[in-house]
């Protein structure tokens, strides 16, 4: 089956976002507080970055900025790859495996419609997976057989 990012592998998301004139920690609070690894920056309507883990740890802990006074656009990946709705889950982890991503934009024309990261895709891999897994176990041990008297 032929997995496509949306509805199949994200739905229903709520964005988190940030202006790109945010200071750093207002990022790094709203990642915290959501319990999320990445953030969209948005310029109104118009995605210009997107700020992770990664770019919290190497442009701002290790290069010693304060996240008070460095703000987000200083420290995001500016205009960054994004995925179609129409992508499949395949399509979104070649692009993460080529170009060491965790997390990508799911975008439609110009609007921002979703993030999906590696750990989304390990959860539909790994029910789809299990759902193999079950329908080898009925068809080796005969679950799927009935015997009608």
């Amino acid at each position: 089956m032929i997995r496509k990012i949306v509805p199949d592998v994200i739905s229903g998301q709520t964005l988190q976002m940030v202006s790109p004139y945010d200071d750093v920690r207002v990022a790094a609070k709203l990642m915290r507080d959501k319990k999320i690894a990445a953030v969209l920056v948005m310029e109104g309507e118009r995605l210009v970055g997107i700020i992770t883990e990664r770019d919290m740890t190497c442009r701002v802990v290790a290069a010693g900025l304060n996240p008070d006074t460095a703000v987000c656009a200083n420290i995001m990946t500016k205009n960054p790859d994004t995925l179609s709705p129409d992508d499949t889950a395949s399509d979104a982890i070649s692009m993460m495996r080529a170009r060491n991503y965790r997390h990508l934009p799911v975008v439609k024309g110009e609007r921002v419609v979703g993030m999906v990261s590696v750990r989304d895709l390990y959860a539909v891999y790994n029910t789809e997976l299990q759902q193999d897994l079950r329908d080898k176990n009925a068809f080796i041990y005969g679950e799927s057989y009935g015997a009608s008297a």
